[in-house]
């Protein structure tokens, strides 16, 4: 079996702990450090959904984890994310392997990246949800 790589890059609501999958992955997972990829952030009400972006100098930011049981943690997070085979489709979210830039490296992790049109949803400018 390929090797899946434990790491997790979040920018939205899984930031904070008053979410109860972010309290999940505060919980099953190590804080390595905080990184950002070229891409658009936009703001859907209750929670934000990024895209990819070369264009221009925007970038979305987060948090890298790692992951201490991958799969199972994927898992749970794909259920919230509306990810996956048995959730509505088109899925609300895709899940993909990015790299993701720090001041010193970039290490590849999972991110779930917004499936549908931001036509018009609010541009957050600043890259940053919380």
């Amino acid at each position: 079996m390929a090797q899946i790589t434990p790491y997790l890059f979040v920018y939205g609501t899984l930031l904070s702990s008053q979410n109860q999958y972010g309290a999940y992955l505060q919980q099953h997972c190590t804080f390595l450090q905080t990184g950002k990829f070229r891409g658009r952030l936009y703001d859907m009400g209750e929670y934000p959904g990024a895209v990819f972006s070369d264009e221009g100098d925007q970038y979305v930011h987060g948090s890298i984890y790692q992951m201490d049981d991958t799969e199972n943690i994927l898992s749970f997070i794909d259920d919230y994310e509306g990810f996956g085979a048995n959730q509505e489709q088109p899925n609300l979210f895709i899940r993909i392997l990015k790299g993701i830039e720090t001041p010193t490296e970039t290490i590849t992790c999972w991110v779930y990246i917004y499936n549908l049109s931001v036509e018009h949803l609010p541009h957050i400018k600043s890259g940053r949800y919380l």
